[in-house]
């Protein structure tokens, strides 16, 4: 990857010393003398990394202005603040608004090509992290045998043919981005761009720019994106927490099919296929006056349920194996052997879902332990149990013998038949009963059967 830095100062002496610093150090430059050229040099296309002199010719913080600009187009861009006037308020301010790192003028060279060594290494490694991702999102499959991923598969199918907006309920973590994906690629836009807002991570005072873009004084023009996404998908991930007025004005877009950029004057037309993603229970949002209504019924017009990890057990050994084999090719080590009736995994609540069983494998993987005793002790430790296996025990010995024998049996078989998917002709030839002593066995510890 060829690096491009950017550097920002008024300074023509210091940009010429930074300049043949790090021409000298195998990256290339682009060099700006004022605020406007810099605005100009980052709308133009964003730098690899940037370093900014905290104060130009605009102001006393028109270098927090460029980062902040920055950060709103590519928040991983790393970038340097560099000042002759710095004091500790500055330093910190710089931090807060996402400076890699604050370096005081006169700088130490060496220092600083370190400083730049390590923000290259951390773009790096955030570039091959979201290749890593969309490699896993890509060719993952949508895994399960319970009757709620099935149904999933089916609706999927059937959702995809559509242009449909689509409403994704479920958990964080049970897989309502990999949903959305496979309706996209499954689609006739599949060939169009996929673009993710995610409502809970954006400023709220960033949330109109993000979605629409702004038209700039200058001249240029920052996308959102609803263009962005133009002739292909938007998933608008956590919808429950864009703001009320953000919402209205979605609604809007929704039944007019158009929309202004800020500080725009002119109307555009875009083709967006809209799905949305929730945690939160929408139809209590509304009750609470958080999300309105009407936005709702726009955008539920095709609704997907996805159920938490923990009410489909029957799910997590497929998914082990799955995953067992996609993460051992790609970290191209031997597959891994882990026990799929493991009992600190099918006590788990999953919390965290299919996400956090995906992170306990990879973490397998990264360890490598080279036995199942040490396989079992990393899924002990990393889902955090000992002190809940402490505090069943003492449970079990403070109990007589026959309360603590039912609830055993009540535990134990309910797991089983989650694992079995209610079958109780799988759950009764696994655990040694006939079909019949099975059924009144359930009846007895009050264990409702489903279909």
């Amino acid at each position: 990857m060829s690096v491009e830095i950017l550097i920002v100062d008024d300074n023509a002496d210091i940009r010429n010393i930074l300049n043949d610093l790090i021409i000298d150090a195998g990256y290339k430059t682009r060099l700006a003398a004022n605020y406007n050229q810099a605005l100009s040099e980052i709308d133009k296309k964003i730098p690899d990394v940037a370093i900014l002199d905290v104060k130009l010719d605009k102001g006393d913080n028109d270098g927090i202005e460029l980062l902040s600009h920055i950060k709103s187009k590519n928040k991983d861009v790393p970038v340097i603040m560099i000042s002759g006037h710095a004091n500790i308020e500055m330093a910190i301010n710089s931090l807060k608004h996402g400076a890699f790192e604050f370096v005081e003028k006169p700088f130490d060279q060496t220092r600083l090509l370190n400083f730049i060594s390590r923000a290259v290494e951390n773009l790096n490694l955030k570039i091959q992290n979201k290749e890593y991702e969309n490699r896993l999102f890509s060719s993952y499959e949508l895994i399960g045998e319970s009757k709620n991923i099935i149904n999933i598969r089916e609706q999927i199918e059937k959702i995809s043919l559509t242009e449909s907006r689509v409403l994704i309920n479920g958990p964080s973590g049970s897989g309502k981005e990999l949903i959305a994906r496979k309706i996209h690629k499954n689609s006739k836009r599949n060939n169009k761009p996929f673009v993710i807002l995610n409502g809970a991570l954006l400023d709220i005072d960033k949330y109109e720019l993000e979605l629409f873009g702004e038209e700039k004084t200058n001249g240029s023009i920052a996308y959102g994106a609803l263009e962005k996404a133009n002739k292909g998908t938007l998933l608008i991930d956590q919808v429950s927490e864009i703001p009320l007025d953000i919402q209205s004005k979605i609604l809007r877009v929704l039944t007019d099919q158009k929309f202004k950029r800020l500080n725009g004057n002119n109307d555009l037309n875009v083709d967006v296929r809209l799905i949305c993603s929730s945690s939160k229970n929408l139809q209590k949002e509304i009750e609470n006056g958080n999300f309105r209504e009407d936005l709702f019924h726009r955008l539920n017009v095709f609704e997907i349920n996805v159920k938490p990890l923990s009410e489909r057990l029957s799910d997590i050994p497929l998914l082990i194996r799955y995953f067992s084999k996609k993460i051992s090719e790609s970290y191209n080590i031997r597959k891994l052997e882990i026990d799929e009736n493991n009992s600190y995994i099918l006590n788990h609540n999953w919390q965290g879902n299919v996400r956090e069983l995906r992170n306990l494998i990879e973490r397998i993987a990264i360890l490598q332990p080279e036995t199942s005793d040490k396989v079992s002790n990393i899924i002990k430790e990393s889902l955090k149990i000992e002190n809940l296996d402490r505090k069943i025990e003492e449970n079990k010995l403070s109990i007589p013998l026959k309360e603590a024998r039912e609830k055993f049996e009540k535990e134990y078989l309910s797991i089983q038949l989650k694992k079995f998917n209610g079958n109780i002709s799988k759950t009764a030839n696994f655990v040694g009963m006939e079909r019949s002593a099975l059924h009144r066995k359930l009846k007895v510890l009050g264990i409702k059967e489903f279909n």
